[in-house]
C-alpha cells in the first residue's frame, strides 16, 4: 500500500491537462489494500490517504480543501469579486462538481476517480482564468470526493453523498464489516462520528446544482462511435432473492415425469427474465413504452448440488431496473407471477424476498442542456443515454438538481483492472466539463435578471 506521504510535496503539481488527471488517475490506483489490485474501501487508510493526496493537488492550485463529517474531501474556488461581495462565503451561490474515490474489489482506476480529478482540473482552469484577469464565474465552484459510493465495506450504498443530502440513518451505524467493526466504530477511528456524518448535510444552504463527470460502464457511446454524452437519467432498480423449492431425489431411479427439480424450474424462468426484458428493449410490448427495462438473473445456487442429484432447491438472484419506475414495478409483477405458473406446474413452490430497491431519478432539464452545450463546444453532436448504474447523483438529487457527463470507456468495461479510458477522449471530456460550467452561468445570470 502507498499513502499520500509517498509523493514529495515539491512533486505535486497542479492538474491541469488530461495527461495531468490520467498520472493522477495512476497516482491514486496504488492507493490499495491490496498489493494484486486496486481496493480502496470507506473509513479506512487508503480512504485517508486518497483524500490527502487528492487535496495535494487542490492545494498546489491555491485551491482550498477540507473533509467533512462523514469523511468526504471537498475543494473550492471562489470568484474574489463575489467573496467581497457576499456577507459570508455561505452566501455566496456554488455548483457541485464530484464523483467518488472508494472502488470495488480489484478495481479499475478511472470509475469514480476519473470523475474527481477532472472536477480539480475545472477548478484549476477557472482559478487560472480568475488570476489572469479573464471573465469570472457567477457562482464559486465546489469540487468533492465521496468516501463511499460502491458500499464494498459496509453493504450499504451511497453513504458519503446520502450524507451531504441530509439523509444520514442512525441505524447504518451499526451495520458491521466483514471483520465484524461497526460502522460507528469505524467513523470514530477515522476521527469522526455519526453526529459528524449527519452534520454534513449541506440541506440548510444548497448547491444550485451538482454535474458528475463518470465513464460509461458500458458499450452505447463506444458502438455510436462517440466519445461523451449526456445522461438523462439513473435507472430505478429492485433486487430480490429468489428460490425454488422442489424434491431432492435419485439422478439414476426418478423418471422424469414425477421429478421436481428446482433448477429446471429456474431456467425457464430465467429464460423468461430475458425474454421480457428483450421484447420491452425492441419495442415488442406496446403497454411498455419506456424501452430501457433491462433484467439479469445473477447468481443461482443449488441444493443439495451434487452430480447425481436432481436439485432439489435453486436459489437466485434478480436485477431489474428501468428509468420508469412504475414500468419496472408491472414487468417484475409479470414475472413474479410467471414464476409462480412455473412453480406450480412443475410442483414446486417459489418465493422470494426484496434486498434493495432504490427510484429512478431524471437528471435536470436546464444541466442536460447545459451539458449538450458542452458536448458541442468540443465539435461532437450532443447525444443523450440513459444509466443503467447507480451514481452519487442519485442520493444528491434529494439536496438539488443534478446532471451527467458520461465518457466513453473501451468495450464498456468496468469494475474491472481492464477499465480503459483514452487521453483524447479525457481531453475532450475537460473541455466539455467546462463549457457545461459555462453554460450553467449563462443561464444563471439570465434566471437572474428575469
Amino acid at each position: 500500500m502507498s499513502d499520500a506521504g509517498s509523493i514529495p510535496p515539491d512533486a505535486i503539481a497542479p492538474l491541469e491537462t488530461a495527461a495531468d488527471v490520467l498520472a493522477a488517475c495512476d497516482t491514486l490506483a496504488v492507493i490499495s489494500r491490496s498489493d494484486s489490485g486496486i481496493d480502496r474501501r470507506y473509513l479506512t487508510p487508503e480512504h485517508a490517504a486518497a483524500n490527502a493526496t487528492t487535496a495535494g493537488w487542490l492545494k498546489a492550485a491555491g485551491l482550498r480543501s477540507w473533509q467533512d463529517g462523514a469523511g468526504n474531501l471537498w475543494g473550492r474556488w471562489c470568484p474574489p469579486a463575489l467573496t467581497a461581495a457576499a456577507d459570508s462565503e455561505a452566501g455566496v451561490p456554488r455548483l457541485v462538481i464530484g464523483s467518488h474515490l472508494d472502488s470495488v474489489p480489484d478495481a479499475g482506476r478511472y470509475d469514480g476517480i476519473l470523475g474527481v480529478l477532472l472536477g480539480v482540473a475545472a477548478l484549476t482552469h477557472f482559478k487560472q482564468r480568475a488570476d489572469a484577469g479573464e471573465q469570472s464565474l457567477p457562482f464559486a465552484l465546489e469540487v468533492v470526493g465521496f468516501g463511499d459510493e460502491e458500499g464494498t465495506r459496509f453493504g450499504a450504498t451511497l453513504l458519503g453523498s446520502h450524507a451531504i443530502a441530509g439523509r444520514w440513518q442512525s441505524d447504518w451505524e451499526r451495520i458491521e464489516d466483514e471483520d465484524g467493526i461497526p460502522l460507528g466504530d469505524a467513523l470514530e477511528r477515522f476521527g469522526l462520528s455519526g453526529q459528524t456524518a449527519a452534520k454534513a448535510s449541506l440541506q440548510a444552504n444548497p448547491p444550485l446544482g451538482y454535474l458528475e463527470v463518470h465513464i460509461e460502464q458500458g458499450p452505447v457511446l463506444e458502438a455510436e462511435n462517440l466519445a461523451l454524452g449526456t445522461v438523462t437519467g439513473i435507472a430505478g432498480a429492485r433486487r430480490f432473492a429468489v428460490n425454488f423449492v422442489g424434491q431432492a431425489g435419485h439422478a439414476g431411479t426418478t423418471p422424469m415425469a414425477l421429478r421436481q427439480d428446482a433448477l429446471c424450474a429456474a431456467a425457464e424462468w430465467t429464460l423468461a427474465v430475458e425474454s421480457l426484458a428483450r421484447d420491452v428493449q425492441v419495442g415488442k410490448r406496446a403497454d411498455m413504452a419506456d424501452h430501457s427495462l433491462v433484467a439479469t438473473v445473477g447468481c443461482c445456487e443449488l441444493r443439495p448440488g451434487a452430480v447425481n442429484v436432481i436439485p432439489g432447491g435453486a436459489a437466485l438472484s434478480l436485477d431489474i431496473r428501468a428509468l420508469d419506475d412504475a414500468q419496472r414495478d408491472r414487468a417484475l409483477d409479470e414475472l413474479l407471477n410467471e414464476a409462480h405458473r412455473i412453480a406450480a406446474r412443475r410442483g414446486l413452490t417459489f418465493h422470494c424476498e426484496q434486498t434493495h430497491a432504490a427510484d429512478a431519478v431524471a437528471c435536470d432539464e436546464g444541466l442536460m442542456q447545459a451539458v449538450d452545450a458542452g458536448i458541442a463546444a468540443i465539435g461532437q453532436a450532443p447525444f443523450r443515454l440513459p444509466s443503467g448504474a447507480g451514481h452519487d447523483a442519485m442520493a444528491v438529487s434529494h439536496l438539488c438538481p443534478v446532471g451527467m457527463l458520461f465518457l466513453r470507456c473501451e468495450r464498456g468495461i468496468s469494475h474491472h483492472p481492464l477499465e480503459a479510458v483514452t487521453e483524447d477522449d479525457v481531453a475532450k471530456a475537460l473541455a466539455a466539463l467546462i463549457a457545461s460550467i459555462e453554460a450553467v452561468a449563462v443561464r444563471y445570470v439570465l434566471d437572474s435578471t428575469r
